[in-house]
C-alpha cells in the first residue's frame, strides 16, 4: 500500500510540474502576441504623431463617405469589427490607429507583419496596440510547438472578437502590392475559425485605407 501511495504521490507531483510548465509556455506565447495597452504611451504617441504629421504633410484629409461607412458599421450591435487595409507605408498602422481612436472607435489591435523590429520597438508597438504572431509560428516550429502556438493564437483572437475590440489586419507588407502576405492569411484564418466554431456569431469586415500624394 505504501509503495502504491508513494507512486501516486510521485505521479501527482509530476502532473503538477507538467501543468506548471504548460502554463508557463502558454503565458510566454501570449506575451509574444500582445501586451497590455499603456494609456500614457498612447497619449504621448498621439501628441508626437500630430507633431510629425504637421512636419511631413501639408494636410490630412478624411474621406467623409468612408468615415460614415465605418461609423455606421460600428453601430451594428453585438458584432466585432475587423478592419482590412492595404499597407503602403510603415506609418499606416499608427495613422489608422490614431484616426479610428479619434473617432471614438477605441484603440484597435493592429497586426504587425514580417517587418524586422528590434526588441525595444516591438515592446513599444505592443503597448500601443500592436499584435504579433508567435515566433514559433514565424520560424520553422516543431509540430508540438506549432500546435500550442496555434491554439493560443486562436483563443486570443476569439477573445479579441468576443470582447469587441476592433482588429486591424494589413493584407500586404509595405511596398508589396497585389499579394496577400503570410501573416495576413494567418490572422484572417483565425477570424474565420472563430466565426466557424461559434466563438462569435459573426464578424463585420470593413475596408479602410490611406492614400498618399507622396508615400513617406
Amino acid at each position: 500500500v505504501r509503495d502504491v501511495a508513494a507512486s501516486q504521490s510521485r505521479g501527482s507531483r509530476g502532473d503538477g510540474k507538467s501543468h506548471q510548465q504548460w502554463k508557463e509556455k502558454i503565458l510566454w506565447i501570449l506575451a509574444e502576441i500582445q501586451a497590455p495597452l499603456s494609456l500614457l504611451l498612447l497619449r504621448l504617441c498621439n501628441w508626437a504623431l500630430l507633431k510629425l504629421l504637421n512636419r511631413l504633410f501639408l494636410s490630412v484629409q478624411l474621406h467623409q463617405g468612408q468615415l460614415e461607412m465605418v461609423l455606421r458599421a460600428a453601430r451594428t450591435p453585438n458584432v466585432p469589427l475587423v478592419f482590412l487595409s492595404t499597407h503602403k507605408s510603415p506609418l499606416d498602422g499608427l495613422l489608422l490607429s490614431f484616426l479610428l481612436f479619434s473617432q471614438g472607435l477605441g484603440v484597435p489591435r493592429v497586426t504587425v507583419g514580417d517587418q524586422v523590429c528590434s526588441p525595444r520597438l516591438r515592446a513599444l508597438l505592443a503597448r500601443l496596440g500592436g499584435i504579433f504572431l508567435p515566433s514559433r509560428m514565424e520560424q520553422t516550429p516543431s509540430d508540438q510547438d506549432e500546435g500550442l502556438s496555434g491554439a493560443v493564437l486562436a483563443t486570443y483572437t476569439e477573445e479579441v472578437l468576443r470582447s469587441r475590440q476592433p482588429l486591424l489586419i494589413f493584407l500586404e507588407e509595405p511596398l508589396v502590392t497585389l499579394r496577400l502576405s503570410s501573416p495576413a492569411r494567418q490572422w484572417l484564418a483565425m477570424v474565420y475559425r472563430a466565426v466557424r466554431d461559434g466563438a462569435v456569431p459573426d464578424a463585420l469586415l470593413v475596408p479602410v485605407g490611406i492614400a498618399y500624394d507622396v508615400v513617406p
